[in-house]
């Protein structure tokens, strides 16, 4: 891909500030956005068309919305923007893949991730600046939390990235760039479930980017009311971050399952899946050298799902950083661990590895995060007696391995 010469309406909308009290629009879902027009004394077509221009379109300058009537061209320059986010940088893999850094304020900054491949074209978005719960494989949760990002924040990553690269794959107008969006960036999507909501509406919208259900995945860490919300008010595909086949095993991975162990994660998943477009649950599982790898723990893996829920296994090889003392299980180990469970008449994959080199792997993003939850001092406390003890214990010519703190903390999980 070669970078335009020209900015594209997508790249220069960032620059256009808003009064104070103006509507950023890209926020606003179609009834948000009648809503807004009606408060101007238009009708809800009006809406339609100035909904298509934003998000079919892509256009921030109303001006150049033409089929719109001046008078209300004339309203919205006072009252209205249209507001993209700052891009503080853009990397590009080997691979293809592509990596936004957006500046969000206050000294955050989000990471948005484009994945193509042959018959499909993946945008990665996240949700938060920073993440709460605090997995211990994933870069973003020894980050810290910050703050939800509003609705308007998770649209104008999509926003951005279908008709900047539109523009930059020179594609004829109307011909989409992204099949398919994952909420698997920064975050946990349902603690952010009000701004979450809106968001997915505006791709799913016919009148917006016109997304299948089954092409737009909700990613969870195992939030089990949100769940059920998600549910009854926007159904999409469904992912469920799981990790272990136990719960105390899970407690140490994914500390959120101390609140909602397996047997209600479980529950939820089989009731999601009555209004779900696919009629699996995928399930999530990072594979950690000598922690949740063994052959055991895939056997306890299928004891714990046969029977109860419809799904498919999408195995992840870790991605290592420097602050996790963790391992990726060796190549032979994932795929030993997928036949036990394809065996056990599962569908179970193992994910290629994509953007790896610019850290933009699954659970590499990280951004720039203004922690207010002081994760990072936890995390030394945690980790500091671990690693001292796993060097004490070392065997000499092996000091340069990397420690398994998971691992030394709870013998081996079963």
């Amino acid at each position: 891909m070669s970078t335009p010469e020209a900015p594209s309406t997508a790249d220069s909308a960032h620059a256009r500030l808003p009064t104070p009290d103006a509507v950023n629009l890209i926020g606003l879902d179609l009834d948000g956005l009648a809503s807004f027009c009606a408060g101007l004394g238009e009708k809800r077509f009006r809406a339609v068309q100035l909904f298509r221009w934003i998000h079919q379109k892509g256009e921030h300058d109303f001006d150049s919305m033409t089929d719109l009537a001046r008078s209300l061209r004339e309203k919205l320059k006072g009252r209205a923007v249209v507001q993209a986010l700052p891009v503080a940088s853009e990397q590009a893999s080997r691979d293809g893949t592509i990596k936004w850094l957006f500046d969000v304020g206050g000294g955050d900054a989000v990471e948005t991730v484009f994945i193509p491949e042959d018959d499909r074209a993946t945008l990665c978005i996240s949700s938060q600046a920073g993440c709460a719960v605090g997995c211990r494989f994933c870069s973003t949760g020894h980050q810290g939390f910050s703050r939800n990002l509003s609705t308007g924040e998770i649209l104008a990553q999509i926003w951005y990235a279908e008709h900047h690269l539109r523009r930059r794959l020179g594609l004829p107008a109307g011909q989409r760039v992204i099949s398919n969006v994952v909420m698997m960036g920064m975050g946990e999507p349902l603690q952010n479930y009000s701004a979450l909501v809106p968001a997915l509406r505006v791709m799913l919208d016919d009148h917006g980017y016109g997304l299948s259900r089954r092409r737009v995945t909700v990613s969870t860490s195992g939030v089990v009311p949100m769940m059920g919300r998600l549910q009854q008010d926007c159904p999409v595909a469904l992912a469920v971050s799981l990790h272990a086949p136990n719960d105390g095993l899970r407690d140490d991975l994914v500390p959120l399952n101390r609140k909602y162990p397996l047997v209600e994660l479980l529950g939820a998943c089989a009731s999601y899946l009555d209004a779900a477009p696919r009629d699996f649950i995928t399930f999530e599982y990072c594979m950690l050298d000598g922690v949740n790898d063994s052959d055991d723990h895939a056997k306890q893996l299928v004891a714990l799902i046969r029977g109860r829920v419809a799904c498919k296994f999408n195995l992840i090889p870790f991605n290592p950083f420097p602050q996790s003392g963790l391992k990726c299980s060796p190549r032979e180990r994932v795929e030993a661990f997928a036949r036990i469970l394809q065996e056990a008449g599962f569908v179970a994959t193992i994910r290629k590895t994509r953007g790896d080199d610019i850290d933009a792997a699954c659970g590499q993003l990280a951004g720039e995060v203004q922690d207010r939850t002081r994760v990072k001092e936890r995390w030394v406390r945690i980790l500091s007696p671990r690693l001292a003890t796993q060097r004490e214990t070392t065997p000499a010519g092996h000091a340069g391995a990397q420690p398994n703190v998971l691992q030394e903390s709870s013998g081996e999980h079963q």
